[in-house]
C-alpha cells in the first residue's frame, strides 16, 4: 500500500498527537506499507538563515505520518512493525538549537536565570551515494563526514485511557522515543491500546549521536517502507525492539533513572520467560550481559533502552519469531 501525505498541507490540519486523531487508512496485518514523513519543522527550517522560533509555529512541531488503523487490532494485542527500509527523502538535512531546550541549558522544567543560548541553524548535506553527513562548523573551517544512519524519533499508537498526548512526548504508547536503535532491520513491538491500535511515525532523523544532546538530529524528511503484523492477545506494556544481533526494551520517564529501571525491569522480565529463568537470576545475567545506551534527555520525558545480547538465549525466539519471519518481506526500493 502506498500512503503520501500532501507536501503543500496546512501545517494546521497535519497531526501533532497520539490519540485522539481519525485514522487516514486502514492496514490490515501484513501489509507492507510505503510512505513518507515530513522533518519535525514540517520543512521550514531549510538554511542557516532560518531560525526555528522564527519560521515555525510551535503548536505544529514534529508531524505525523498516520495515523493507521491496524484490522483486527485490540487491546492486549501488539502491533509489530518491522523497518525494511528507511532512506532521506532529500539530500539536506538540518539541525539547530532552541532557546530554553536542550539537555545543557536552562528548560522549562529545569529553571535557571540565565540568558538562552543563542540559537543556530546548522545545514547538513547528505550524500546518499557515499552513505554520508556532512558536518560544516558555523564559526570555523572545521569539517567532519559522519556515516549516515537514518531512523525514526517517532513511532508509536494511541496511548492508554483514551488520552491524547504531544507528539513530543514518548511514553508507554511509544511516541517521541527519538533512539538510533530504530533504524532499517529493527522490528518495534508496541503494547495495543485501543481499537484499530492507530499507528503513528515522524521525525526522521539522517543520524543522532545517543542522548540528542542538543535537543535536535540531523532532521529530514524521510521515505520509509514497514510491514505491519499483529500479535493477539500478546501484551506488551512498554515498547520493545528488536535486530538480528540485541532484543531491547525502553522507558520513558523523568527523572532519567526512572527510565533507566523502566528498561531494565523489563528486559529482566522478558529474558526470564524466553529463558525459563528465576527472576533473580535473570536479573543477575541481565546486570552483566546489557548495555544501556541513553536515547534522549531532552525531550519532556527522557527515554533509556536496555539491550540484551540474543546470543545468550540459546536459540529461543522472541514475540513468537515475528523478526525473522518479517525480515524476509520482499519489497521495492523508493526510487
Amino acid at each position: 500500500m502506498d500512503w503520501n501525505p500532501d507536501a503543500e498541507a496546512d501545517p494546521a490540519t497535519l497531526v501533532y498527537t497520539f490519540g485522539g486523531t481519525a485514522p487516514v487508512a486502514s492496514l490490515a496485518p501484513g501489509t507492507v506499507l510505503y510512505t513518507w514523513t515530513r522533518d519535525c519543522f514540517g520543512g521550514r527550517v531549510r538554511s542557516t538563515s532560518d531560525l526555528a522560533s522564527q519560521v515555525c509555529d510551535p503548536r505544529y512541531l514534529n508531524p505525523q505520518t498516520g495515523p493507521f488503523h491496524i484490522e483486527g487490532a485490540e487491546p492486549g494485542d501488539t502491533l509489530v512493525v518491522h523497518f525494511l527500509s528507511i532512506e532521506p527523502r532529500y539530500d539536506w538535512g538540518v539541525s539547530t538549537t532552541v532557546p530554553f531546550f536542550g539537555s545543557l541549558t536552562a528548560t522549562g522544567l529545569t529553571a535557571m536565570l540565565h540568558e538562552p543560548l543563542a540559537e543556530r541553524t546548522w545545514y547538513y548535506e547528505l550524500d546518499l551515494t557515499e552513505r554520508l553527513v556532512r558536518y560544516s562548523a558555523l564559526d570555523s573551517a572545521f569539517r567532519a563526514d559522519l556515516p549516515l544512519d537514518p531512523m525514526h524519533g517517532t513511532v508509536g499508537v494511541a496511548p492508554p485511557l483514551s488520552e491524547v498526548r504531544s507528539s513530543l512526548t514518548p511514553g508507554s504508547w511509544g511516541g517521541n522515543m527519538d533512539t538510533p536503535e530504530m533504524r532499517a532491520g529493527t522490528t518495534c513491538y508496541l503494547g495495543v491500546n485501543v481499537e484499530g491500535a492507530l499507528f503513528s511515525l515522524g521525525d526522521g532523523h539522517a543520524r543522532q549521536g545517543e542522548g540528542e544532546t542538543c535537543g535536535v538530529a540531523v532532521e529530514c524528511a524521510m521515505d520509509t517502507v514497514a510491514v505491519v503484523d499483529l500479535l493477539k492477545g500478546v501484551p506488551t506494556p512498554w515498547p520493545r525492539l528488536e535486530d538480528d544481533t540485541y532484543l531491547m526494551t525502553t522507558g520513558s520517564a523523568r527523572p532519567l533513572e526512572d527510565a533507566f529501571r523502566i528498561a531494565h525491569t523489563e528486559m529482566v522480565r522478558w529474558v526470564a520467560e524466553l529463558t525459563g529463568q528465576s527472576t533473580l537470576d535473570a536479573y543477575q545475567l541481565v546486570s552483566q550481559a546489557a548495555l544501556t545506551p541513553v536515547a534522549n534527555v531532552v525531550d519532556t520525558n527522557y527515554t533509556v533502552v536496555a539491550k540484551f545480547p540474543k546470543a545468550l538465549l540459546r536459540g529461543a525466539e522472541a514475540m513468537g519469531g515475528a523478526h525473522h519471519r518479517l525480515r524476509a518481506t520482499p519489497f521495492r526500493r523508493p526510487a
